[in-house]
């Protein structure tokens, strides 16, 4: 790879990096390759980019990035893939579900929304943060039920009145 190649890499890798408050870092080496064929249909299904990176073209990318990732290029040994995506718990599913089947791929650290995690021992966290739909909808949830239980008593208690009225004329 010439400098200039180099060069055009890193470019491509922040513009990535900076678009996004959720990448992954794993280490895919001893898949086979229909493993990893199958591990990119998921990402694409899911809606993850994955990409395999040279360690220094993205640990120059992550500091010419505007995010802070801290100690994230340390564990920039071995092979390499990102997983790009919007949705936080995303990758992490995807990464415990394909564990599943063998011990590749191994989480090496992520950042997610200024937080970072390292090691594989976070992987489970990772995977049940609930993503920012889960969680409006939770709320929504919880606001909606005093509303749904009042109007249910008032409607209850109509009932009664009805039947009360239909007693007292009878």
């Amino acid at each position: 790879m010439t400098r200039e190649e180099k060069s055009i890499a890193i470019e491509v890798l922040t513009a990535q990096l900076a678009g996004t408050n959720i990448v992954y870092v794993s280490d895919i080496s001893g898949m086979n390759a229909e493993t990893t064929s199958n591990l990119r249909r998921a990402c694409f299904k899911a809606g993850i980019k994955l990409e395999v990176v040279k360690n220094t073209l993205l640990a120059k990318a992550m500091e010419a990035s505007a995010n802070d990732y801290g100690d994230l290029p340390s564990v920039l040994t071995g092979n390499s893939a990102i997983f790009i995506s919007d949705v936080a718990n995303a990758p992490g599913k995807i990464i415990k579900d394909f564990r599943k089947k063998s011990a590749t791929p191994v989480l090496k650290g992520a950042y997610i929304n200024a937080e970072i995690y390292i090691g594989d021992d976070q992987l489970d966290a990772l995977a049940t943060i609930k993503s920012k739909e889960e969680l409006i909808g939770e709320l929504i949830g919880l606001l909606q039920a005093p509303a749904q239980r009042v109007i249910s008593a008032l409607q209850n208690q109509f009932a009664k009145s009805e039947e009360v009225t239909e007693e007292v004329e009878a």
